[in-house]
Protein backbone atom coordinates (compact mmCIF):
# COMPACT_ATOMS: atom_id res chain seq x y z
CA UNK A 1 0.00 0.00 0.00
CA UNK A 2 0.88 3.36 -0.70
CA UNK A 3 2.22 5.47 2.20
CA UNK A 4 0.13 8.55 0.86
CA UNK A 5 -2.54 6.18 1.20
CA UNK A 6 -2.38 5.23 4.12
CA UNK A 7 -2.01 8.47 5.15
CA UNK A 8 -5.26 10.10 3.08
CA UNK A 9 -7.61 7.08 4.68
CA UNK A 10 -7.45 7.94 8.51
CA UNK A 11 -7.88 11.79 7.18
CA UNK A 12 -11.14 10.94 5.16
CA UNK A 13 -12.53 8.89 7.82
CA UNK A 14 -11.97 11.52 10.45
CA UNK A 15 -14.39 14.06 8.11
CA UNK A 16 -16.66 11.50 7.53
CA UNK A 17 -17.34 10.90 11.04
CA UNK A 18 -17.33 14.51 12.00
CA UNK A 19 -20.24 15.19 9.44
CA UNK A 20 -22.03 11.77 10.49
CA UNK A 21 -21.95 13.65 14.41
CA UNK A 22 -23.88 16.17 12.39
CA UNK A 23 -26.77 14.88 10.68
CA UNK A 24 -26.89 11.26 13.03
CA UNK A 25 -29.91 9.83 14.18
CA UNK A 26 -32.90 8.78 12.83
CA UNK A 27 -34.65 12.20 12.48
CA UNK A 28 -31.90 15.23 11.47
CA UNK A 29 -31.94 14.16 8.02
CA UNK A 30 -35.96 14.28 7.33
CA UNK A 31 -35.89 17.72 9.12
CA UNK A 32 -32.77 19.14 6.98
CA UNK A 33 -35.01 17.49 4.11
CA UNK A 34 -38.06 18.89 4.93
CA UNK A 35 -36.44 22.85 5.82
CA UNK A 36 -35.05 22.25 1.77
CA UNK A 37 -38.42 22.75 0.74
CA UNK A 38 -38.93 26.08 2.48
CA UNK A 39 -39.22 27.89 5.66
CA UNK A 40 -41.44 26.02 7.95
CA UNK A 41 -43.04 26.78 11.90
CA UNK A 42 -42.55 24.32 14.09
CA UNK A 43 -46.40 22.51 13.99
CA UNK A 44 -45.88 22.01 10.44
CA UNK A 45 -42.22 20.58 10.80
CA UNK A 46 -44.78 18.23 13.06
CA UNK A 47 -47.16 17.44 10.99
CA UNK A 48 -44.73 16.89 7.62
CA UNK A 49 -41.94 14.45 9.53
CA UNK A 50 -44.35 11.20 10.26
CA UNK A 51 -43.39 10.20 14.12
CA UNK A 52 -41.42 12.21 15.70
CA UNK A 53 -42.63 13.79 19.26
CA UNK A 54 -42.56 17.45 20.20
CA UNK A 55 -39.92 16.99 22.38
CA UNK A 56 -37.63 15.15 19.83
CA UNK A 57 -38.28 17.75 17.20
CA UNK A 58 -37.31 20.59 19.43
CA UNK A 59 -34.08 18.59 20.75
CA UNK A 60 -33.04 17.96 17.27
CA UNK A 61 -33.91 21.60 16.41
CA UNK A 62 -31.65 23.08 18.74
CA UNK A 63 -28.80 20.66 17.79
CA UNK A 64 -29.01 21.51 14.29
CA UNK A 65 -29.14 25.33 15.33
CA UNK A 66 -25.90 25.06 17.21
CA UNK A 67 -24.61 23.00 14.14
CA UNK A 68 -25.14 26.42 11.89
CA UNK A 69 -27.35 24.13 9.16
CA UNK A 70 -30.90 25.42 10.57
CA UNK A 71 -31.76 28.91 11.41
CA UNK A 72 -34.59 29.54 13.95
CA UNK A 73 -36.45 32.87 13.79
CA UNK A 74 -38.63 34.37 16.47
CA UNK A 75 -41.75 36.65 15.07
CA UNK A 76 -42.77 39.43 17.91
CA UNK A 77 -46.35 38.26 17.18
CA UNK A 78 -49.25 37.31 19.22
CA UNK A 79 -49.14 34.50 19.73
CA UNK A 80 -45.15 34.35 19.16
CA UNK A 81 -44.38 32.70 16.19
CA UNK A 82 -41.38 31.02 15.87
CA UNK A 83 -40.05 29.85 11.94
CA UNK A 84 -37.01 27.49 11.00
CA UNK A 85 -35.02 27.88 8.02
CA UNK A 86 -32.56 26.22 6.31
CA UNK A 87 -29.06 28.04 6.51
CA UNK A 88 -26.92 28.61 3.21
CA UNK A 89 -24.63 26.43 5.30
CA UNK A 90 -27.01 23.82 5.39
CA UNK A 91 -28.06 24.06 2.03
CA UNK A 92 -24.41 22.20 1.10
CA UNK A 93 -26.36 18.90 2.06
CA UNK A 94 -28.30 19.06 -1.15
CA UNK A 95 -25.87 17.24 -3.30
CA UNK A 96 -25.56 14.68 -0.50
CA UNK A 97 -29.26 14.37 0.38
CA UNK A 98 -30.02 14.20 -3.33
CA UNK A 99 -27.44 11.09 -3.64
CA UNK A 100 -28.69 9.27 -0.52
CA UNK A 101 -32.33 9.63 -1.88
CA UNK A 102 -31.00 8.34 -5.51
CA UNK A 103 -29.26 4.97 -3.30
CA UNK A 104 -32.12 4.61 -1.18
CA UNK A 105 -34.94 4.50 -4.32
CA UNK A 106 -31.71 1.77 -6.20
CA UNK A 107 -31.91 0.05 -2.93
CA UNK A 108 -35.14 -0.15 -2.36
CA UNK A 109 -35.61 -1.33 -6.18
CA UNK A 110 -33.51 -4.01 -5.93
CA UNK A 111 -34.36 -5.37 -2.49
CA UNK A 112 -37.91 -5.62 -3.93
CA UNK A 113 -36.57 -7.51 -7.77
CA UNK A 114 -34.07 -9.76 -5.39
CA UNK A 115 -37.76 -10.47 -3.15
CA UNK A 116 -39.67 -10.98 -6.38
CA UNK A 117 -36.74 -13.20 -7.50
CA UNK A 118 -36.51 -15.17 -4.77
CA UNK A 119 -40.58 -15.91 -4.40
CA UNK A 120 -40.52 -16.63 -7.63
CA UNK A 121 -38.18 -19.15 -7.98
CA UNK A 122 -39.69 -20.69 -4.64
CA UNK A 123 -42.88 -21.27 -6.58
CA UNK A 124 -41.17 -22.35 -9.37
CA UNK A 125 -39.44 -24.86 -7.21
CA UNK A 126 -42.47 -26.04 -5.31
CA UNK A 127 -44.25 -26.37 -8.96
CA UNK A 128 -41.58 -28.49 -9.60
CA UNK A 129 -41.78 -30.44 -6.26
CA UNK A 130 -45.44 -31.35 -6.48
CA UNK A 131 -46.85 -34.55 -7.58
CA UNK A 132 -48.64 -33.91 -10.57
CA UNK A 133 -52.78 -34.69 -10.25
CA UNK A 134 -54.65 -36.83 -12.20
Amino acid sequence: MLKGAQQECPKRLKAIRDALEVINGKWKIPIITTLMFGKRRFKELLREIDGITPKMLSKELKELEMSHLVKRTVFDTSPVTVEYAITPFGMTLGNILEALHDWGAALRNHVIFQDRMQTTNQEANRLANSPLKT
